[in-house]
């Protein structure tokens, strides 16, 4: 069993890497029009109102009663999660929101002997930090979607979130990493 430090090192890496993510879909949705959220790419796409859907209900049945029950909720409709029902911009903010609440609720409360236990998704058996990595796989795809969305439909509006193309230098040697002297 790893130590309390080395267990709550592993759960602060996986909270971190799923803040990242969930900060790198913010600020795609945030640089779009309401109307943009319910545009899709093509017919075959999702539009960035439903995978901030499914995105919010699959965290929601996932870390729900995480440890002590399957991660997929009874509750659950995931076809539903495909459909873009809201009438607002607010509504589709608070299902994202939380779904994201869940997690985070769930990762803050996992202690070390945690980390040697055995979750089910859909009657599968996972250990913790394999359902952790599975979770954060999942919404980093989908995130991924999100940002490629935002960014085609944003246009020549579009603010970089990340490292801009061809930036990489100057964005080394604002952190103080000058990789010609590595």
């Amino acid at each position: 069993m790893p130590s309390e430090h080395v267990s709550r090192s592993i759960v602060d890496a996986f909270a971190r890497a799923f803040r990242s993510q969930k900060h790198l879909a913010e600020a795609a949705i945030k640089q779009l029009p309401d109307g943009h959220l319910r545009e899709s790419l093509d017919g075959n796409t999702n539009c960035i109102a439903v995978l901030m859907k499914h995105i919010g209900g699959n965290l929601r049945s996932r870390f729900n009663e995480f440890l002590t029950s399957d991660g997929e909720k009874p509750w659950r409709d995931r076809d539903d999660e495909f459909v873009d029902t809201f009438d607002s911009r607010d509504q589709m903010v608070h299902a994202w929101e939380q779904g994201w609440n869940e997690l985070f609720e769930a990762l803050q409360q996992l202690t070390s002997d945690d980390l040697d236990r055995t979750v089910t998704i859909r009657s599968e058996s996972h250990t913790v930090p394999d359902a952790l990595a599975r979770a954060l796989a999942h919404v980093s795809y989908h995130v991924g979607q999100i940002v490629q969305t935002a960014r085609v439909l944003s246009k020549d509006n579009w603010s970089v979130i990340t490292v801009p193309k061809g930036g990489s230098t100057a964005h080394n040697l604002k952190l103080g990493f000058d990789p010609r002297r590595a």
